[in-house]
């Protein structure tokens, strides 16, 4: 028995008609007519009754409608019950995070995971968070690693998937020191002069934040967009080298801010509080997956 004999059948069950059903098939009517009677013979018994125009189904006709279709979904279900397997016996864990937190944040936060629960393997894929998004969407991932805010929401903040919250952060704006330790770029400036301001891409989490909380606020405010970049290591490079402002997070530039190479640029009222979140799918397959989620969701 052939899958594309069910396929064929299931075609010419809804139409009754060997014209438009081989049509719909993409196939010359008497090639789709040798398959169909080649399905009665392999069954044992008519399934059409050719005697009327269009066709009908006979009753053993009637009664293999249903076996057919639960063999075409039972087929179309074998990968994903395969990868499902495949998945409980992986020690592998697969996640993808933002740049910024992949630099800074998950190193440590995994080697304190670590000091309490083993750890399989861990392969890592970071980009910015659209695209991490794209990762878990498309089940390439089991695990997505980002910066969030409740004015924020992103495609994982909805079911079917689920998030932890396992640490926190603030977006900053700083600016590098002038020659006696203020900021050389200030949010504040009494001669009215456009403020410049190197900002994220459409496609960075911390930018649709930025855009989500203080947009607007900004964008009231005297500034000149000087450039443009996907990741907060690139700003904070450009930020150093004196180029203007940029909101980037405390945990990539705490030591620059401590070692006076970049200082803050405006008021804590400007600050941006963030959430660093984990995000899994409802349904975790394989121990290594469940045991690091309940690590990560329990971990102080």
């Amino acid at each position: 028995m052939n899958l594309i004999w069910l396929e064929d059948f299931v075609a010419l069950a809804a139409t009754g008609n060997f014209s438009r059903a081989a049509e719909d098939r993409h196939s010359s009517q008497p090639a789709f007519s040798r398959r169909i009677r080649a399905l009665e013979e392999w069954v044992g018994a008519d399934l059409f009754d050719r005697s009327s125009q269009p066709a009908r189904l006979t009753d053993v006709g009637e009664w293999f409608a249903g076996v057919a279709q639960e063999l075409i979904a039972r087929v179309a279900r074998v990968p994903g019950e395969a990868k499902r397997v495949a998945e409980a016996s992986s020690v592998t864990l697969r996640i993808a995070s933002t740049h910024a937190l992949s630099f800074t944040f998950l190193p440590r936060w995994l080697r304190s995971l670590e000091s309490n629960t083993s750890l399989g393997p861990v392969q890592l894929m970071s980009d910015v968070l659209q695209r991490c998004e794209a990762l878990m969407l498309q089940s390439k991932v089991q695990f997505v690693l980002s910066h969030a805010h409740p004015k924020a929401q992103g495609a994982l903040d909805a079911e079917p998937y689920r998030s932890a919250r396992i640490g926190e952060d603030v977006l900053i704006a700083v600016s590098a020191p002038d020659g006696a330790g203020k900021a050389r770029h200030q949010l504040a400036r009494d001669d009215g002069s456009p403020l410049p301001v190197l900002q994220y891409t459409e496609e960075s989490g911390l930018g649709r934040i930025m855009r989500a909380v203080i947009g607007r606020r900004l964008e009231s405010m005297p500034v000149q967009i000087v450039f443009t970049a996907h990741l907060a290591s690139v700003l904070r490079t450009m930020v150093l080298d004196g180029r203007g402002v940029a909101w980037l997070p405390r945990t990539l530039v705490d030591e620059d801010i401590g070692e006076g190479r970049l200082v803050a640029a405006a008021s804590d009222e400007w600050n941006v509080p963030l959430e660093i979140r984990l995000y899994r799918d409802a349904e975790l397959l394989g121990k290594a997956a469940n045991a690091f989620w309940h690590a990560a969701a329990t971990h102080d």
